[in-house]
């Protein structure tokens, strides 16, 4: 069953998506950006995923939903580290 909270998240992403899309150039001018977006695409597919496991696959889907998730934190956990880095190296 898929639940309301869950299409709310669904759509903010895609709205962030967009966002991304069409500022393109202006993302990229955040330091490390290539792993801040890559962590937001997977969360996104994970939110995507979250939705599908309601209609059909559930285990395979839950279980790729949360794949998702910790790969996400991972990858923004590494451009945490990597922007601190950055900014002590730029002083």
């Amino acid at each position: 069953m898929i639940q309301q909270n869950e299409i709310v998240m669904l759509l903010l992403s895609i709205g962030c998506v967009i966002f991304i899309l069409i500022n393109n150039q202006k993302v990229k001018r955040i330091p490390v950006a290539k792993i801040l977006i890559a962590g937001f695409y997977v969360l996104f597919t994970g939110y995507v995923f979250t939705i599908l496991e309601g209609l059909f696959w559930k285990d395979f889907l839950n279980v790729m939903e949360h794949i998702c998730y910790a790969v996400s934190s991972i990858l923004m956990a590494v451009w945490c580290w990597k922007i601190l880095k950055y900014e002590k190296d730029d002083r």
